[in-house]
């Protein structure tokens, strides 16, 4: 079984919403709570309806949201 390649962009790589819940452990529905109140990662809807976020973005954000020991 073959990896499916990265969606890449001139500024980064792309994680499907999937990845990003996997990574982030949250359900959907927690992800579309955070989105529709502006706390959630950047993402980008393509005109099919998908949503992607970029690594960067999604590295930045999990950043900002870190405690402090």
């Amino acid at each position: 079984m073959t990896a499916r390649p990265k969606h890449t962009t001139p500024t980064g790589n792309l994680l499907t919403l999937a990845e990003v819940l996997d990574e982030l452990r949250v359900p959907r529905s927690t992800f579309f709570k955070w989105k529709a109140t502006g706390r959630a990662p950047r993402t980008i809807k393509y005109p099919n309806g998908s949503l992607y976020v970029r690594r960067r973005d999604l590295d930045h954000w999990l950043n900002d949201h870190e405690e402090a020991a």
